[in-house]
């Protein structure tokens, strides 16, 4: 059986998760640099580890696919469930 995940990457001022036939595009802050590691995915919530211009560490962040899905009218639940690993694209 194929591995159901994701892709979670960063372009410019953008964060971009992928999945299935799916491309969802968010606002990101001006200073992104880049995503550097998947540390949990919880049915739509993703701790990241982040890098940002700003600061030479790694800093923690934190992002839920669920309200996001939701303003799409997405059924949050059944769509979430499919995904059982995100990974980090690399450009």
């Amino acid at each position: 059986m194929a591995l159901n995940y994701a892709l979670l990457s960063s372009k410019e001022q953008y964060t971009i998760f992928r999945y299935g036939k799916d491309t969802f595009r968010f606002r990101s802050p001006y200073s992104l640099e880049y995503y550097s590691e998947i540390k949990e995915w919880d049915h739509g919530y993703i701790v990241v580890m982040t890098k940002y211009r700003h600061d030479q560490n790694l800093i923690e962040e934190y992002i839920d696919h669920v309200p996001i899905l939701e303003d799409l009218y997405y059924d949050a639940d059944v769509y979430l469930d499919q995904i059982e690993e995100v990974r980090i694209q690399y450009d």
